[in-house]
């Protein structure tokens, strides 16, 4: 018994010794393994996979993101100037009564209807204004008749003081007479000239050829001096777009620039030319008004609203895709790459927006390595593996 029990300690000592070194084989065996892979790791980051040491901008740089950049140039673009605007007649003409007025009779216009120079508008009674012309008539053949009459008794009596029967006195008496008489003649035929002009008056014209706008009278209503405006014309129906401009807008724009306005409500787009721009700023919204004159179209009505394009000339600037802008607290912003591959916040101007981008009035030459993407993710002097994007 004592033999059997010593043999098995014995036995079972051995097997744990044995499972001990089995534990401690297999830790340095794992050891071993680690410290190689972190030797080859640590060969690879160093020696730059290549077996050579690389220097320490690549060893940065393979730490960094990539990131693609473009090198905009300089593109030459159209310089396209849009604002709003108010449709109105070019050269809109007041009607109203000229002369002492009375009771309208007949209105042979209406808005929409064209109108020549001359053309009688409306017609007022004048019933009174002809009985006075009536009068004034018969005076001047009073007037004649008394002439008539001074002129051959002027007459008789030079043929009489001739003969001595007649002084020289009675003579220059009866001459004064005579242009006594024909003044006479004279002031009636100025009175009757003058009531004509003003019955002719009554009748309401027009100034000059044009499309009626407006239209303010009706029959049987009783017009005077103070009545107002009765008709509103569009001198030979010429139309105009009253564009609101800044004044940056304004001082690119001069006479005869052509521009494209669209009316509010219509697809249409007719085309006009500046025709003149406003000497004056507004000191209240700092703006001013381009004046572009458009061909008569029932569809430009005044007092509507339109859009417009203006053509302001060529400018070469760079553009840039609306990715590559940012915008931040002071402004809108771009990410440049300088040499050391690091970024930096360049402040723009940004312009119009055209088909192929936004045009960079300011801030750029063009030859910069622009943040193409991403820039909302980035840090002034961050390091970046900059990918150059050729331009289309």
């Amino acid at each position: 018994m004592n033999y059997e029990t010593t043999m098995t300690g014995t036995l079972d000592g051995g097997v744990l010794a044995e499972r001990e070194n089995t534990s401690r084989r297999r830790v340095i065996i794992a050891l071993i393994v680690v410290a190689i892979l972190v030797a080859i790791g640590a060969a690879y980051y160093f020696m730059g996979g290549s077996g050579a040491a690389a220097p320490a901008g690549d060893e940065k740089n393979s730490q960094a993101q990539t990131v693609t950049v473009v090198a905009p140039g300089r593109d030459t673009v159209v310089r396209a100037i849009n604002a709003t605007g108010t449709l109105a007649a070019r050269r809109e003409i007041p009607v109203g009564v000229v002369g002492e007025g009375g009771q309208v009779t007949r209105v042979f216009v209406d808005a929409g209807d064209w109108v020549q120079r001359g053309q009688v508008l409306i017609s007022v009674d004048r019933s009174v204004q002809v009985q006075q012309a009536a009068a004034l008539e018969a005076q001047i053949g009073v007037a004649r008749a008394d002439l008539l009459l001074a002129q051959n008794e002027l007459d008789r009596a030079l043929q009489l003081v001739e003969r001595g029967f007649i002084s020289k006195a009675d003579v220059d008496r009866k001459t004064a007479t005579r242009d006594a008489a024909r003044a006479r003649v004279n002031v009636a035929n100025a009175q009757l000239g003058e009531t004509r002009a003003r019955n002719a008056r009554l009748d309401i014209r027009a100034p000059v050829s044009g499309y009626v706008l407006e239209r303010n009278v009706e029959t049987g209503q009783t017009v005077s001096a103070g009545s107002g405006i009765l008709f509103r014309l569009a001198q030979d129906g010429q139309m105009e777009l009253q564009a609101q401009l800044s004044e940056n807008d304004l001082a690119l724009v001069t006479e005869g620039v052509p521009a494209s306005v669209t009316p509010v409500g219509t697809d249409r787009v007719f085309n006009g030319t500046i025709w003149q721009v406003a000497p004056m700023i507004n000191t209240q919204n700092r703006q001013g008004i381009a004046r572009i004159s458009l061909p008569f179209d029932k569809a430009l009505r005044p007092g509507g609203f339109a859009s417009v394009e203006i053509k302001a000339g060529s400018m070469s600037a760079p553009v840039l895709p609306e990715s590559a802008v940012q915008t931040g607290r002071e402004g809108s912003f771009v990410y440049i790459v300088g040499k050391d591959n690091k970024v930096k916040q360049r402040p723009v101007k940004v312009g119009d927006t055209t088909a192929n981008g936004l045009i960079i009035a300011s801030g750029l030459d063009g030859t910069e390595r622009v943040v193409l993407y991403a820039g909302g993710f980035l840090n002034p002097d961050e390091t970046i593996n900059p990918k150059l994007l050729k331009k289309q």
